[in-house]
């Protein structure tokens, strides 16, 4: 087992609301599970091999368990249904984590903005910004009520909470609360395309304002980022190897190919479990999650996308 990877059982499941499941995860042997804070998640190792990673979403404070939240996607990739079908009370699982690539940072004023799923990482942020004293609301977006997860958590909140179903008023009024957030305000989004790309698109003429963001698939932009492929070479520091990665091959394919394990789940450049760490060369960022700053570091990559600019990448691996 990695250094990084840890077991949980399987405690309890709950059905949240319709087509989303609800697990609570705790050390078989009843101990503490590693702290988190708000925007963390896991890598959950589903007895498939397939690795999916999903949001923390109960209390950040309770040491003895973590909860998670999945929703049942049939035209997915298989492991939310594994996930509602296979996963039993008492299943022991391999995780990795927890990570944060979605920090809530210190801000006076704060707009969540959820759609469906989306609501998992930003329900503990809402109880983190209530107890620092912070002004904040929250947009709740989903198809139907009956598919919207943690309603009856959020009711305690009041009129700060707005419930938006889909069948019900239609799509998010997003001009009104984004106008309404004073400046050096923060807004968290998490869920759809759609629905980033369109707080995106307002927040673009609304400086005073930062945007942070979570997505579940890689954004348009970095669909079309790529140059033309070269061959190149991956060096792995660690154990001394080198693996040949050729036009059109992913640096993870060519290393599960070579026989090297690493852990992976998206394979879209969204989620970061295959967050590499670079020693040498120069990279071809494809992905959707480093920001500016990281990928003008050049010290990290996502190896399920992005390629090297040079004839040799050396890895931390």
């Amino acid at each position: 087992m990695a250094p990084d990877t840890l077991e949980v059982l399987v405690r309890e499941r709950t059905e949240l609301a319709e087509g989303v499941l609800g697990l609570e995860l705790v050390a078989p042997d009843g101990g503490a599970l590693p702290a988190w804070a708000p925007g963390a998640h896991i890598d959950l190792v589903l007895p498939s091999g397939l690795v999916r990673q999903y949001s923390l979403c109960g209390p950040a404070d309770r040491a003895g368990s973590w909860h998670i939240a999945v929703l049942r996607e049939p035209n997915g990739r298989g492991g939310s249904i594994e996930v509602h079908d296979e996963l039993a009370v008492h299943t022991r699982l391999r995780v990795v984590g927890p990570r944060n690539r979605f920090p809530l940072l210190p801000a006076d004023d704060l707009l969540f903005i959820a759609g469906g799923i989306g609501i998992t990482p930003l329900l503990p942020m809402l109880a983190e910004a209530e107890r620092s004293g912070s002004r904040w609301r929250l947009l709740y977006g989903g198809r139907t009520r009956t598919s919207m997860a943690f309603l009856p958590e959020l009711a305690r909140y009041g009129d700060r909470v707005r419930i938006v179903p889909q069948d019900e008023y239609g799509l998010l009024d997003l001009d009104g609360p984004l106008s309404e957030v004073p400046a050096g305000g923060r807004v968290y989004c998490c869920g759809p395309e759609p629905l980033l790309h369109a707080v995106q698109e307002r927040c673009a003429v609304l400086p005073e304002l930062t945007l942070h963001t979570e997505r579940f698939a890689a954004a348009p932009s970095a669909a079309g980022c790529e140059g033309v492929d070269s061959d190149f070479e991956a060096v792995l520091k660690r154990s001394g190897r080198s693996v040949p990665v050729p036009a059109g091959t992913s640096v993870l394919k060519a290393l599960r190919e070579a026989g090297v394990a690493v852990l992976a789940s998206c394979e879209e450049g969204t989620c970061g479990t295959c967050e590499t760490t670079v020693l040498e060369g120069t990279v071809e960022h494809r992905d959707s999650l480093l920001t500016q700053e990281e990928r003008a570091a050049g010290d990290l990559m996502l190896i399920c996308v992005s390629r090297s600019r040079s004839p040799r990448l050396v890895l931390d691996l």
